[in-house]
């Protein structure tokens, strides 16, 4: 008898149990949600812990990197944040983030100390639009740009991560990012073929 009521508790405060809904709304794709983000990187999910994951931002798109390791809080309670196992070890992404820089009430729980809401100085993702991008090769693919609202993988070519830093930095505009996603996937190939040959990576 002791051990199911003590197992119902520990599911009633098991991590990832969410008391309440999710309530936002959508809030656009990549290119019309970064700008408003307090960080924005490519980087590798190189650990994680609790309901957070610890990056090794290799691009820095925007923004200032903490002066320690870069976490992002993930899905907590009724916060609109993705789901932890959205982002695998080792998995790359371009991320548009958002800094932690006041404490929630009831932001922490003792009973389950690596699962909240997140710590000052560190930062979160919202779910509620294209606010990553899975980073594949030299390539990016997501809600980029005049995508379907709450699809985070939608059908398109992929597109060079340098022309996303070039948008981020204001140097390339939306129109060109929607062209790219749409472009035939065999021309791309060969515009990189052709590239690789240039630069004698191929004989």
């Amino acid at each position: 008898m002791i051990w199911r009521i003590l197992l119902s508790v520990a599911l009633a405060l098991a991590p990832g149990v969410s008391h309440a809904e999710c309530e936002c709304l959508w809030q656009g794709s990549f290119d019309d949600v970064q700008a408003e983000t307090d960080l924005v990187v490519a980087a590798e999910v190189i650990a994680i812990k609790g309901n957070s994951i610890d990056l090794d931002a290799l691009q820095l798109l925007r923004g200032t990197l903490p002066p320690v390791e870069l976490r992002v809080w993930l899905e907590y309670e009724e916060y609109c944040r993705p789901e932890l196992g959205t982002f695998p070890l080792g998995s790359r992404w371009v991320m548009a983030l958002d800094k932690i820089e006041s404490k929630v009430s009831g932001g922490f729980n003792p009973n389950t100390p690596n699962y909240s809401y997140g710590r000052i100085d560190d930062y979160a993702i919202s779910n509620c639009g294209g606010y990553w991008l899975k980073w594949e090769g030299d390539a990016v693919t997501g809600n980029l740009v005049d995508a379907p609202r709450w699809d985070h993988e939608p059908k398109m070519t992929p597109v060079l991560l340098e022309l996303i830093a070039a948008y981020v930095a204001g140097d390339v505009s939306s129109d060109a990012l929607l062209a790219a996603s749409r472009e035939d996937p065999a021309l791309r190939e060969l515009r990189l073929n052709t590239r690789a040959f240039l630069r004698g990576d191929e004989e």
